[in-house]
């Protein structure tokens, strides 16, 4: 996958580059070569430190400052513009964002007549949801939620016929995979409340939270395989790293019913809650998700933003990603008000 999570895990250009790299100028003989003199050409251990620090600080600045960054481009045959025409074509529903003065936004997916199905006007508002939380500097926790009890059903019928060639597939896809990876890299702790089904791509959104919370008769499935496809909008990368590649491959090729009780035992849930009812569920899941985010929210979105880094860039480059949010912090006044108020915490 293109983005920040390409040099932990796979080995494109740039992650060869930056294994060179490593190797040529991590040791102390590159470090005892002299300094290149005026009208020399630089030694290829030279050029490789300079192309590691350059990349890794773009890496780093990258995480550090998310708003705006997508996948993909038009370099990747990305054209967001005409996609976003096409799915104007297909109306129906609504993403409705409610900001509360707790710092936790309320993300609901509005189409309960289709179980709550994504039309294309529901993709684009994702988008711009997204985009708003982006900028929702006083946020700290995000709640994604279906109307009417059930989470999401997945892509509207309607839409998937009439995108039926593998271009408009593929355009899809990426779009999704930026919508849905900006919302994973929120600096905001995330729970999806799911609730009745999540289907296909209903399952797939549950995988871009950083939490999930089951009522105790609803139920993830990822039908892709029975729709002759597999998934395209990230879940599948995400599901393995949550539950492990082993147990993603049985639940993806078995197109598995996970109900609340496995859900639990494979990991794929954080918690099943006590109630089924529409509104005590999400009162449940708001009193669950206020336990993290206690206290300023620079703070919070730091510890968000500083894991995201531990879990997409690999170890140096998520070091130097820690102590830049530590320099943001460090000496500030949630800092200093601590130090006054309470020394250190031994209760």
């Amino acid at each position: 996958m293109p983005g920040l999570a390409g040099p932990r895990r796979r080995g494109g250009r740039g992650t060869a580059a930056q294994s060179t790299a490593l190797c040529w100028a991590g040791g102390r003989s590159a470090q005892r070569r002299r300094r290149t003199r005026p009208g020399e050409s630089r030694t290829f251990p030279e050029m490789a430190a300079s192309l590691l620090k350059t990349s890794s600080m773009s890496l780093r600045t990258k995480l550090l400052h998310q708003t705006g960054l997508s996948l993909y481009n038009t370099s990747h045959g990305f054209h967001e513009e005409e996609v976003k025409k096409k799915l104007q074509q297909f109306p129906g529903g609504s993403i409705d964002l409610q900001k509360e003065d707790n710092g936790i936004g309320i993300l609901t997916l509005n189409n309960p007549s289709k179980r709550n199905a994504f039309s294309g006007v529901m993709m684009l508002q994702l988008l711009e949801r997204v985009i708003e939380l982006e900028n929702w500097t006083e946020g700290k926790g995000l709640i994604v939620r279906g109307a009417k009890n059930t989470f999401s059903s997945g892509s509207d019928l309607n839409a998937v016929k009439a995108l039926g060639t593998p271009e408009d597939g593929v355009a899809l896809c990426m779009f999704m995979q930026n919508t849905l990876t900006r919302l994973m890299r929120l600096p905001l702790i995330s729970v999806a409340l799911v609730q009745g089904w999540a289907l296909g791509g209903g399952a797939e959104f549950v995988t871009a939270c950083d939490f999930r919370l089951m009522t105790r008769e609803s139920t993830i499935r990822f039908v892709h395989k029975e729709m002759g496809i597999i998934p395209s909008w990230g879940g599948a990368t995400r599901l393995a790293d949550i539950i492990g590649s082993k147990q993603a491959l049985k639940v993806l090729s078995g197109a598995l019913k996970l109900d609340s009780k496995l859900a639990l035992s494979l990991g794929m849930v954080d918690e099943v809650l006590q109630s089924s009812d529409e509104a005590e569920s999400l009162k449940e899941a708001q009193e669950w998700l206020n336990q993290f985010i206690q206290g300023p929210p620079e703070v919070i979105r730091a510890l968000k933003k500083t894991v995201s880094s531990g879990k997409e860039l690999c170890f140096e480059e998520a070091l130097q990603t820690e102590r830049d949010l530590v320099g943001t912090l460090w000496g500030g006044p949630a800092n200093l008000e601590a130090i006054a108020r309470k020394g250190k915490f031994c209760k």
